[in-house]
Order: C-alpha cells, then structure tokens, then sequence
C-alpha cells in the first residue's frame, strides 16, 4: 500500500474517535456495540500445559523488540507453548532483519509467527489485534507492545495463575518499568547493536502495581478473543492510518467486554520505558517540545 493509497484522516473519523473515547468512559451503554461472548459457564476452563499467543506490533522500534524476543530465548516457558505474533511491516529494515535472525534461533515451546502488514493497517494495532483474536487457536491471547519482556519465570508464572480460569480478561497484577530512558541510553543501544539475544538490568526497573487491563497488559480469554475479536465492530478502529497512531482501542476493548480485568500474580513482567517516540519520526520543534514534557513531568508510570 503505497501512501497515497492509504485512507486520510477525516474530520469525521477525529469526532468518531473523540466520540468513543467518551463511550468506552461509561458515558454511552455498552451493549449498543458488544459482540457476542461466550458466557463464562460456555468457556473453557483448561488445566494443565496451556496454548499462549503472544501478540505485539513493531514499527521502528527494533531496539525494543530485540529485548522481547530475547526473553523467550533466554526464559523459554516449560509449563505452556508461546506463539510469538510479531505484525510488521517491510520497510521497516531493521525489524526485518531482526525477525529473520530470531526466526532461524529454537526456542523450547516457543513458535515464530511473523506477520507482515502494509503500514497502513499496522499504523492502527486494532486492525492486527482483531485479525490475531479471531484466527487463534490458542487458550489465552495476551496484547502487548514490543517494549515490554517476559523475565525468568514469567511465563511459567502466568501458566499456573490460568490454571482452570474462565475470565473474560485478566492481567498481571505487578510489571517493573524502567525510568524514562533517554535516546542514547546503554540499554538502548545495546538493543540496536544487532540481531543477537540481550538481556536487561533488573536493578534499573521499579515494580508497580496496576489497576486494569491497559494497552500491553490485556490477556484475553482464547474463546472470548475468537468470538468478541479486537474493536472489530468499531469502524475506526479498523481504518488503516497515515500514521502511526496511539493505542486507544485497549480502552474500548474493555469497555466492551464489560470489564477491566480481572489481576493475577504473574512474576518478573517488565517494561521498557523510553523518552523518544521514534516509531512516530517526529522531528518537529513541537515533537521535541512533547517529548521535553514527557521527561520533566513523568510522574505516573502507567502505559500509554
């Protein structure tokens, strides 16, 4: 998809997504748009090894996504199977390279799964999210970006706190998040250095506790995701985009399933924070200016 083949941005796409960011805040009933759901009793509640997909989106950030995938090379799970689902684009050269170069390493219980995207459709993570919720045949699906890593037991971890569950979506009751990195950061530039497994500080990141089900933290049910999908009645959220664009679908998926998760204790979740959006390529006076209030008052640790 070439860009003048991408859809533009309308004025009537800005009220649409201003008008369901509202919604999805409890101002409009959501039953009007909730997709039909497997009833809690209908789901399965499996024990024993589980089936995970993992599903995250890249674009320019294969410095982070290095650290990702390294992790399931590193802390391959033992007690469930990961499919890996990495939705990219071609002209992304540096995620390309990487993919190819982690696509040929083994990893125990760990499946590549690459899917390459016109840039439009990954600029909007709904379209990649919906289309992976459907197709899975997984047990659980967990959303995520590709800053955010799966430590020493975490998978393991995650596997015995799904053990005979039912839940539309849970999440991890804790991550460990990094400071606000800077571009030049050594962490950082070790995950450019090239395809090859890195691996964190743990004595850099400072664990927290979260409320809900955000952006990166959504693990979805597999019956719910094949039948709900990811926002995929939501006309917006399924329009490829020009740019890149926030993630504000994790709001209105939960707002749908009529929930913001239910917490479990899933050791060592860590996430990288960084002070440059590069995925954007905004070089603008107003794009420096943003990212100098970002640093000068970060004070929640919450995700995007």
């Amino acid at each position: 998809m070439s860009d003048a083949e991408i859809p533009r941005t309308t004025a009537w796409d800005a009220v649409e997504l201003w008008y369901l960011r509202l919604a999805a805040g409890g101002l409009v009933p959501a039953r009007w748009y909730r997709p039909t759901v497997p009833p809690e009793a209908a789901r399965a509640a499996k024990r024993g090894f589980l089936g995970l997909e993992i599903v995250s989106h890249c674009w320019n950030y294969a410095h982070l996504l290095a650290y990702q995938l390294s992790s399931l090379v590193l802390y391959p799970p033992a007690r469930l199977s990961v499919t890996m689902t990495v939705f990219h684009a071609a002209e992304d050269r540096d995620t390309v390279a990487l993919l190819a170069d982690f696509g040929a390493r083994r990893a125990p219980n760990v499946t590549w799964n690459w899917r390459a995207l016109d840039r439009g459709r990954l600029f909007r993570r709904g379209i990649g999210r919906n289309l992976a919720a459907r197709a899975t045949v997984a047990d659980w699906v967990w959303f995520t970006d590709c800053d955010l890593l799966f430590h020493a037991g975490c998978l393991d971890g995650l596997a015995d706190a799904l053990q005979g569950r039912r839940d539309a979506l849970v999440f991890p009751r804790e991550e460990a998040v990094s400071g606000l990195l800077a571009a030049d950061d050594a962490l950082l530039e070790r995950g450019r250095a090239g395809p090859m497994p890195v691996d964190i500080d743990p004595a850099r990141f400072e664990r927290q506790l979260r409320d809900r089900a955000t952006g990166p933290l959504q693990i979805a049910h597999g019956d719910v995701a094949r039948a709900a999908g990811y926002c995929g009645q939501l006309r917006v959220y399924q329009k490829p985009s020009p740019v890149w664009t926030k993630c504000t679908e994790d709001r209105a998926f939960r707002w749908l399933l009529g929930t913001q998760g239910v917490p479990v204790d899933v050791p060592d979740v860590y996430r990288i924070r960084h002070a440059s959006k590069g995925r954007y390529r905004d070089r603008s006076l107003s794009g420096r200016v943003r990212g100098a209030i970002r640093r000068r008052f970060d004070t929640s640790r919450t995700p995007d």
